[in-house]
C-alpha cells in the first residue's frame, strides 16, 4: 500500500482535531502543523494564548513565507511516512496546500471539516484547552480566511465533512473516508 499524506483543512473550531484523533486512531501518524507555533511561543518564554500564538503565527510566515508551516513540518511528515501514513492536523494556507502537493502529488489528499461561525464559536467558548471568545474566534477567521489565504485548500478539498450535529455523526464520515484512502 502506498502511504497518503491526509491534510485536515478548516476554520478554527470546526472539528480538525477531533478528525485527526480518528486518523491517528486508525494507524495513521498524528502531525499538527500548531506544535511549531506552541514550540516557539514557549522558547520565548510566553504563555500560551491566542494573541502570542498570532504574533508568532505572523512571524514564520514573515520569515519562511506563507508555506512555513509546510516546509518546517516536511522533515516530520517524510519520517512518519517511512512508518505509515500521515493526518496533517491543520493545514492552513494556499502556499501550504500547493507545495505539499507539488511534493506529495497523487498521494496528497484533503479532507476539509465544516462548521458554521455559530456552531464553531459556541464551540470555542465552552473549550476548555485552547478557548477563544467570539470576538477572538471572529478576529482569527478574519485573520487567516484575509492573511493566509485559508479558503483556497477548503475549496480545494478531495472530501468535505459537514460538522454540525454529534460526534457519531463525525465518525461515520471519517471511516468511510479512511475506507477510501486505504483502498
Amino acid at each position: 500500500m502506498t502511504m497518503k499524506v491526509i491534510a485536515i483543512v478548516g476554520m478554527t473550531g470546526s472539528g480538525k482535531s477531533e478528525v485527526a484523533r480518528l486518523f491517528a486512531g486508525s494507524g495513521f501518524a498524528r502531525i499538527r502543523f500548531g506544535d511549531v507555533t506552541d514550540t516557539e511561543v514557549k522558547k520565548h518564554g510566553l504563555p500560551l494564548n491566542e494573541e502570542n500564538e498570532r504574533l508568532v503565527r505572523e512571524q514564520l510566515r514573515r520569515e519562511h513565507g506563507n508555506d512555513a508551516y509546510a516546509r518546517l513540518n516536511l522533515p516530520i511528515i517524510d519520517s512518519a511516512l517511512r512508518k505509515s501514513s500521515v493526518a496533517i492536523d491543520g493545514l492552513y494556507s494556499w502556499e501550504e496546500y500547493t507545495f505539499l502537493k507539488g511534493h506529495y502529488g497523487e498521494n496528497f489528499v484533503v479532507v476539509a471539516v465544516y462548521a458554521s461561525p455559530k456552531t464553531r464559536y459556541t464551540r470555542l467558548t465552552a473549550r476548555a484547552v485552547r478557548g477563544l471568545t467570539r470576538g477572538d474566534a471572529a478576529g482569527r477567521d478574519k485573520a487567516e480566511i484575509e492573511n493566509i489565504n485559508k479558503g483556497g485548500p477548503i475549496a480545494m478539498a478531495d472530501f468535505t465533512i459537514i460538522n454540525e450535529s454529534f460526534l457519531d455523526d463525525l465518525e461515520k464520515e471519517v471511516i468511510k473516508i479512511i475506507k477510501w484512502i486505504n483502498e
